[in-house]
């Protein structure tokens, strides 16, 4: 784990010292730029998402440090704490509560979401919306959730002391990394062009990598029993984990080594307090159980049939739900 953490940290440094001062052709600045972008979500899936879980050492100060690495690249690892560890892995593909389904009418991902009519282009226009994931997040999301001390319609705690401290050394750094020092290299035109490359690709890879486990056909949208309040699970914990999230590529060494083993989604979910580098030993044990117990375990074999999953499902929720069941 700490190896494979050098060479991703050596990565992005070097793309990133490599597009900043050394890119003075365009061509050199999208060499430099794609591998940034690549490094950068590298770096997230691996380092800060393990270490928001505790997952990436015994230590809990190693882990709040290496989860600041989110704060680095402007995204709150406060606010990642609530929406991912606790809204989206506590009640995923709930409605309403998992605020990774929740497009805010711009798109439609489960059967009980509304549909408006120009949904029925959304398996089209989505996938280039994805780029703008981590620009949302860095210049809007965080602050809003901050202000209203909600995400989605769930409420959060602001953060207090030392986590406010953070938050703003967060934002500090980021605005440094990513505005100040290329614009002592460069004109503000090319950085900003420079920050949405990098960004649209960025934030491509890291949707469409979490879409794949939990927005495709064979993933379950069960609603809360009648009558219930929509935070509420109708299946037991761990079978609802299951049942909601697909794995994908499992056989593929080089995807789970650079998706810090989020193709392996099943095991994350129901162990994600446990270092990533377990999954590939865990999962025939996840599937053996499931398997005695009944419990519907998916996987897709590449990671190319689960991007075609998941625009299948993305047209499938793009059609008038009649006509969807029909």
């Amino acid at each position: 784990m700490y190896r494979k953490s050098l060479v991703i940290i050596a990565w992005m440094g070097v793309s990133y010292v490599g597009l900043v001062y050394f890119s003075t052709q365009w061509w050199q600045a999208a060499i430099c730029g794609v591998s940034l972008a690549l490094a950068a979500a590298g770096m997230s899936f691996n380092i800060p998402h393990d270490a928001s879980h505790g997952s990436y050492s015994t230590n809990p100060k190693l882990n709040r440090a290496f989860a600041f690495a989110f704060d680095m690249m402007g995204a709150s690892s406060y606010i990642w704490h609530w929406k991912h560890n606790v809204l989206h892995h506590g009640f995923t593909n709930i409605p309403g509560v998992d605020d990774d389904i929740n497009l805010a009418g711009i798109g439609r991902m489960a059967p009980t979401q509304k549909r408006y009519a120009f949904h029925r282009f959304q398996h089209y226009y989505l996938w280039v919306l994805y780029g703008l994931i981590t620009v949302k997040w860095q210049l809007a999301d965080d602050y809003i959730c901050l202000i209203r001390a909600r995400i989605g319609s769930a409420s959060i705690p602001r953060p207090k002391g030392a986590e406010i401290v953070l938050f703003v050394l967060g934002k500090l750094a980021w605005l440094t990394l990513f505005l100040v020092l290329p614009l002592t290299q460069h004109s503000i035109g090319v950085v900003i062009a420079g920050y949405l490359a990098v960004n649209i690709m960025l934030g491509t890879t890291v949707a469409v990598v979490f879409q794949m486990a939990h927005t495709v056909e064979e993933a379950d949208f069960v609603p809360p029993p009648p009558g219930a309040p929509e935070e509420r699970i109708k299946n037991e914990w761990a079978a609802h984990q299951v049942e909601t999230t697909v794995n994908f590529a499992q056989n593929s060494a080089l995807w789970t080594w650079y998706l810090g083993g989020l193709n392996y989604q099943i095991e994350h979910h129901l162990f994600p307090s446990v270092s990533h580098i377990h999954y590939p030993d865990l999962a025939p044990i996840v599937e053996k159980t499931c398997l005695e117990h009944g419990v519907s375990y998916s996987k897709h074999p590449t990671f190319r049939s689960a991007i075609a999953s998941h625009f299948r499902w993305l047209r499938e929720m793009s059609r008038p739900p009649e006509i969807a069941s029909a």
